[in-house]
């Protein structure tokens, strides 16, 4: 059963037509891994599904009830999170501090996150839970956007780009946490340029280019279409 639907959206910056009509579903506890180049439209796809950038066309549902419209406040409150790629922390607040404000009720049916499971996935956050977060690494801010989203209680999860510019043995850590998100029943929807790691994680995978969708299968039906590979993700 699908729990997030968007219906023909459309998206503009200004003139700029963005988004040309994206059909797409996340079932119930699904990963999600939205795919393409740069530019190809997947973070202002995100943003439209949040109100960030307002739909000029189209619809989205988050289990039968529309979204569209909404304040992202509102939005947040009806179950979908955000992680947005920029890594908004407060950064004169600390990191206990950070996660006091992500506690919401959040939406009927969904996981209730407490701070010491945040802890518990992060323990360099339980280390550091009294230093501001201006202070930290570009891997504890991003572990602290995840987790302060996640005590929202969100149905389903918007990820943009999480291992953007992390090491290694941090972006193993992160992708972990995914995973375990998805197994409690949170669906996540991924943006992510690794393709390895996208396709690791993901029991679906969309496939973006000039703000269209032109692929949708399953991570083993993107393996055996080469010409989806390279006409729309390897860069030239």
């Amino acid at each position: 059963m699908s729990l997030l639907q968007v219906k023909g959206l459309h998206a503009h910056y200004g003139k700029s037509h963005i988004l040309h009509g994206i059909d797409m579903e996340v079932p119930e506890a699904a990963i999600v891994s939205l795919l393409g180049r740069n530019g190809s439209g997947r973070s202002t796809l995100l943003k439209a599904m949040m109100g960030l950038v307002p739909p000029t066309a189209g619809s989205v549902t988050l289990d039968g009830q529309t979204l569209s419209g909404q304040r992202p406040f509102d939005i947040c409150r009806q179950g979908l999170g955000y992680v947005p790629e920029e890594r908004l922390v407060f950064p004169n607040l600390t990191v206990e501090e950070n996660l006091a404000i992500g506690v919401q009720k959040g939406a009927p049916g969904a996981h209730r996150w407490t701070v010491e499971e945040m802890y518990d996935y992060f323990p360099r956050l339980r280390e550091r839970r009294g230093i501001r977060a201006g202070y930290l690494s570009g891997g504890e801010q991003q572990m602290l956007t995840i987790c302060r989203s996640l005590l929202g209680n969100p149905r389903v999860l918007l990820i943009d780009e999480p291992t953007e510019g992390l090491a290694p043995r941090i972006v193993d850590v992160v992708m972990e946490v995914i995973l375990d998100i998805g197994r409690r029943g949170v669906a996540v929807v991924l943006v992510e340029q690794k393709l390895t790691i996208a396709l690791k994680v993901a029991q679906q995978v969309l496939v973006m280019g000039h703000g269209e969708l032109v692929f949708l299968g399953t991570p083993a039906e993107l393996d055996a279409a080469p010409d989806v590979r390279r006409n729309w993700l390897e860069v030239a």
